[in-house]
């Protein structure tokens, strides 16, 4: 975990893709895909039916799809205990060759302590090639990148 003028990140399992990091490439960029959703859990299915839509369209195996969708159910599981009761969830989507790197993020009422011993973190850095948790006090967020186990251009999971 780092400190940092906004409040904390925290971030484990960085992995390299095309010589740069998978989730600072994908911060500077604008999202392909955003969802704004009720902050309520009734919602978790519609992004990961997103998800697995939008992987499919980067060609990840049936596998790689169904991890995606199990980080995204676990990346809501952090944030939505800690939102803020009347705000939404929002989610950003960028697509990558062969890289989906998804942000989960709530509002909320001020600074959040990431659970690192739950389970939902436990499976989420499993399946994610990366994952970061930040905060800053009015928002609360988890973002992962995962790779699709097919190589792309000599490139992928591989390495």
């Amino acid at each position: 975990m780092r400190a940092t003028k906004k409040g904390w990140h925290h971030k484990v399992s960085s992995r390299i893709h095309d010589g740069r990091d998978l989730m600072d490439a994908a911060a500077s960029t604008r999202a392909d895909v955003s969802l704004r959703v009720p902050a309520d859990g009734a919602y978790v299915s519609v992004l990961r039916t997103m998800t697995a839509g939008l992987a499919a369209r980067l060609d990840f195996t049936v596998d790689d799809i169904e991890d995606l969708r199990i980080a995204v159910g676990e990346a809501c599981a952090l944030v939505l205990p800690e939102a803020d009761p009347e705000g939404d969830l929002e989610a950003e989507f960028r697509l990558g060759s062969g890289v989906l790197t998804v942000t989960v993020a709530v509002p909320t009422d001020g600074p959040r302590d990431p659970d690192y011993e739950s389970f939902a973190w436990q499976v989420l850095s499993t399946l994610a090639t990366e994952a970061s948790v930040s905060g800053d006090g009015t928002r609360f967020e988890v973002t992962f990148a995962a790779e699709s186990s097919i190589p792309v251009d000599g490139a992928g999971a591989g390495g």
